[in-house]
C-alpha cells in the first residue's frame, strides 16, 4: 500500500470513528424538562443545560405567542430545544414534555403578589401546580430525579424572639403566622411552603428522588422581554422605586434577613444536585445575607452617582436570621458570585434596558 493510500485510510478510520463518537454522544445525551421556561429562572436555566449539552424540553403556557416565547427560541442555537404548550392547572399537560426525561426542573410558580385574592391567584395553584408536575412524573419511567424551585420564603419560622438566628433546612415558614397577619407578599411564601411541603409527602408516598432548592432574592441579568420583579426589588434602593423599596423591606421583616444570590449561580446549583448521586433534600441557595441598612450603605459607597438614600428611621438595624447555605457548600459547591459582582452585573443590565442611568 502506498504511503498515500495508508493516510487516506487512517483518515477514513479517524472520519469513522469520529462520526462513531458523536453518534455515541448523541444517544447518550441527558434530556431535562424545565417547567415555566419564558420566566427569569427557567429561561437561564435552560440556557445552562443546553450550554452544558442537555437536550432540553421546556413548558410554556402558550408556544404560539412570539412575544412570549422568543427569548427561548433564540436558545435553540446551543442545542436541542423543544418547546411544549403545559398548564400548571391542568392535570396531564405536562405528560408529552416530562416524557423521556432524565431531570425535571420545576420551576414554574404562580406570582401576583398585588393579587386581592392570594388564596385563589397564588396558593392553590402553586400547590396544584406542583402535584400535577409530581404526578405526570409518576407515569413516566426514565425520570430519574425531580429538583423543584422552593424559596428562603419556606424556611423563615416568623415566630423568632432576638437577632442573628441561623436558619437551615430544617426550618420551617410560619404558615399560621403569615396568614393571620397577612402583611405584603405573605401570599408567596405560604405558596412556597405549603407546595414544597406537598411535594415532599407525595414523593414520598410515590417514591420519586426529589431535591428542592430555596434561593434568596435571585439578582443578575436577564433573558426575559421584560425585566424580572425580583431584580427590580434588588436594586430599588438605587432605582427609587418606593413600592420596591417597601418590597425589599417586607422581605426583611417576614424573614429576617435579605439573602442574595445571583441567578447563575442558582442554575448552577439545580445542575449540581441533580448530576450529585448522593444529594438528597432541601438545599438553601443564598450567597449574601444582609438587611436594608447593610445593602443602602454597600450601594451608597459603590454607586455614589445614585444618591442612595441612608436613613431609614426606626426600621430595624439587624438582622434577625440569617440563611446559611452550608448543606450546599459541604456537598462540594461554590459560589461564584459575591455581594459586588452580582450587583455590578445587574446595575449593568438595568443600564442596558434603561432603568438606570450610565
Amino acid at each position: 500500500m502506498s504511503t498515500s493510500a495508508k493516510e487516506t485510510k487512517a483518515v477514513a478510520l479517524i472520519f469513522v470513528g469520529g462520526i462513531t463518537e458523536m453518534a455515541t454522544a448523541t444517544m447518550e445525551r441527558k434530556r431535562a424538562c424545565v417547567t415555566g421556561a419564558t420566566g427569569y429562572l427557567g429561561s437561564m436555566l435552560v440556557k445552562s443545560l443546553l450550554e452544558k449539552g442537555y437536550a432540553v424540553n421546556a413548558t410554556v403556557r402558550d408556544p404560539e405567542n412570539s412575544k412570549k416565547v422568543s427569548h427561548l427560541l433564540n436558545l435553540q442555537i446551543l442545542g436541542d430545544l423543544k418547546l411544549f404548550k403545559a398548564d400548571l392547572m391542568e392535570e396531564g399537560s405536562f405528560d408529552d414534555a416530562i416524557n423521556g426525561c432524565d431531570f425535571v426542573f420545576h420551576v414554574a410558580t404562580p406570582m401576583h403578589f398585588e393579587s386581592e385574592d392570594q388564596e385563589n391567584d397564588m396558593i392553590k395553584p402553586a400547590i396544584n401546580g406542583m402535584l400535577n408536575v409530581l404526578k405526570s412524573c409518576v407515569g413516566v419511567k426514565t425520570v430519574k430525579r425531580v429538583v423543584c424551585t422552593s424559596s428562603v420564603a419556606a424556611v423563615s419560622p416568623n415566630n423568632l424572639n432576638g437577632t442573628d438566628h441561623v436558619l437551615d433546612e430544617e426550618s420551617w415558614t410560619d404558615v399560621e403566622y403569615l396568614t393571620s397577619e397577612k402583611s405584603f407578599i405573605w401570599g408567596y411564601g405560604v405558596s412556597k411552603t405549603l407546595a414544597e411541603k406537598a411535594a415532599w409527602k407525595f414523593s414520598k408516598e410515590n417514591s420519586i428522588d426529589l431535591i428542592t432548592i430555596l434561593p434568596g432574592l435571585i439578582t443578575g441579568p436577564s433573558l426575559t422581554p421584560e425585566v424580572p420583579g425580583s431584580v427590580i426589588t434588588a436594586l430599588s434602593l438605587l432605582t427609587g422605586n418606593e413600592f420596591m423599596v417597601n418590597t425589599l423591606k417586607s422581605f426583611q421583616l417576614i424573614s429576617g434577613s435579605i439573602s442574595l444570590v445571583h441567578v447563575e449561580d442558582v442554575c448552577r446549583a439545580h445542575i449540581f444536585v441533580a448530576e450529585n448521586e448522593s444529594a438528597a433534600g432541601r438545599y438553601i441557595c443564598c450567597a449574601v445575607n444582609t438587611c436594608v441598612r447593610e445593602l443602602a450603605k454597600f450601594l451608597s459607597k459603590r454607586y455614589p452617582q445614585y444618591n442612595v438614600l441612608t436613613d431609614f428611621g426606626d426600621f430595624p438595624a439587624n438582622l434577625k436570621s440569617i440563611f446559611s447555605s452550608e448543606k450546599l457548600i459541604k456537598a462540594g459547591f461554590s459560589y461564584n458570585y459575591g455581594m459586588e459582582e452580582m450587583y455590578d452585573d445587574s446595575v449593568e443590565y438595568l443600564r442596558a434596558v434603561g432603568l438606570l442611568a450610565n
